[in-house]
């Protein structure tokens, strides 16, 4: 006779706890200790033992994936090379990997896909969304919403709903730019926008300017650009025409700094003693660039945990109230300006 499959008692006793602690930890049940969630786990290999998910399901009713829905940002080669989605998916999957929950990733990038993600998630295909929009605009946040999906946004919405957020003080990092230009005595300093009908772009831009203002400069040339490397060497051109005593440029992230960068280069232009450069993010450009970019560190991994830990909070207790968390910018002092 063949010997019989393990089950939660034989995980318990290996375990040294009981079997609804072995249980908890097989249902991903948050409030169990770290230690007794490791030494569980231990034991479940050590034993062999195959949690049957068909029945936990039916048990728990959750799937244990939840959607990862990246919408209005354009085809999936677009999101595969920006380093901004990058990160938000490594910190979302780092995050939910001990929980044992799975992220499926979703692309919305027109309203028939976003129907589909709308569609995938009523019918229980996963047990909520994650959701990183580009646009105030987008119908999604309130379509998921109005449908009864739980749901927490990378940003906060373009219009006030109840639904939870993660977001960062861009206007503060836009300040922090402005005083690290002014304090290292720049005068004729420019600013390469993100679109100016995203949200974190026009606080980042504000905050620049307002910080500017209040330092005796009322007026800074802008030049918007896309949040990309080609739009920020558009963006830097541009502004090489209509500026050309610039001392100092700070891009709303770090692939336009990166190509502004290299367009002053090409007009024989030293960065920075010519002219400086910071950028935002403090992404992957940010260290390949030469010189490395001063710039604006944005926690994107750590924002992207704290969103699936809001959502997997709401999962184990339906019906909280909405939260928001806000994450703080800081300055990374490199060898751009």
């Amino acid at each position: 006779m063949s010997k019989s499959a393990p089950t939660l008692e034989d995980v318990a006793k290996v375990a040294g706890v009981s079997r609804a602690t072995v249980s908890r930890v097989v249902n991903g049940t948050r409030n169990v200790d770290p230690h007794i969630q490791e030494t569980v786990r231990s034991a479940i290999e050590q034993t062999g033992y195959t949690p049957n998910r068909v029945a936990r399901s039916l048990v728990t009713r959750r799937t244990g994936t939840v959607a990862l829905v990246i919408s209005g940002a354009g085809g999936g080669s677009d999101v595969f090379t920006d380093p901004f989605f990058g990160r938000v998916t490594a910190g979302v999957v780092d995050f939910l990997r001990p929980h044992s929950v799975h992220p499926v990733l979703m692309l919305a990038d027109s309203d028939q896909s976003r129907t589909e993600v709308v569609e995938f998630l009523r019918q229980g295909s996963a047990d909520g969304a994650l959701l990183v929009t580009t646009h105030p605009s987008d119908p999604l946040p309130g379509r998921l919403l109005e449908a009864g999906v739980p749901a927490v946004l990378y940003a906060r919405p373009g219009r006030p709903m109840p639904v939870s957020y993660v977001d960062m003080d861009h206007r503060a990092g836009g300040t922090m730019a402005a005083d690290h230009l002014v304090a290292a005595g720049r005068y004729n300093i420019a600013t390469i926008s993100g679109p100016l009908d995203v949200l974190a772009s026009q606080d980042r831009h504000a905050g620049f300017r307002d910080a500017m203002a209040r330092h005796g400069f009322p007026y800074v040339p802008t030049a918007e650009g896309g949040f990309t490397a080609e739009s920020g060497a558009t963006a830097m051109r541009r502004l090489l025409v209509e500026c050309p005593d610039l001392d100092a440029v700070f891009a709303a992230n770090d692939l336009m700094a990166q190509a502004a960068v290299d367009v002053l280069h090409e007009h024989g232009l030293r960065v920075p003693d010519d002219v400086a450069v910071v950028g935002f993010d403090d992404s992957a450009p940010a260290r390949t660039c030469r010189p490395q970019l001063t710039t604006v560190r944005q926690p994107v991994e750590r924002m992207a945990a704290q969103m699936a830990d809001l959502l997997l909070a709401d999962l184990e207790k339906p019906g909280q109230r909405p939260r928001s968390v806000i994450f703080e910018p800081e300055l990374v002092v490199r060898a751009s300006a």
